[in-house]
């Protein structure tokens, strides 16, 4: 049982609480337990979605050719969250992405599948911050250049 609720903790970011409840529900299925926690993740994000997102970070990736780079201005509810290193990292890993893949605006981006975990979609990937953080979080806009 550790194992499995270690191992969901690291592929969802839940608590082990929301997540031993749901190997509950699941009757220890972890693939079951893990859509649990998915669509409990999409609850949260859509109770928070009506909150303003007024803070958030801008966050360059360049890739190592040096040739390609990326800014997206990723917004969030408070200044707190917008230092927290995941909030960050999930702001690069969207400029990587943007970068890797060249979507045409916010809404292409956010349907592609995510480049570093082709199962989700950009928009999943925020989910689950949403649901980690606590907060609404949203891009705001990104920028694309390359030489």
């Amino acid at each position: 049982m550790l194992d499995k609720i270690k191992n969901l903790r690291e592929k969802t970011g839940a608590g082990m609480v929301e997540i031993k409840k749901a190997l509950e529900e699941a009757n220890g299925d972890e693939a079951k337990a893990l859509e649990v926690l998915k669509a409990r993740g999409q609850e949260k994000a859509q109770k928070k979605s009506d909150r303003i997102a007024g803070e958030g970070a801008i966050v360059s990736y360049i890739h190592s050719n040096g040739k390609t780079g990326a800014m997206v201005k990723l917004m969030c509810e408070t200044d707190f969250v917008a230092r927290n290193d995941d909030f960050k990292n999930l702001a690069r890993d969207i400029a990587m992405h943007v970068v890797a893949m060249n979507p045409e605006d916010v809404t292409t981006l956010l349907a592609q599948s995510f480049v570093k975990d082709p199962e989700i979609t950009v928009s999943d990937l925020i989910t689950q911050h949403i649901s980690k953080i606590g907060e609404n979080i949203q891009v705001g806009e990104f920028v694309r250049m390359e030489i």
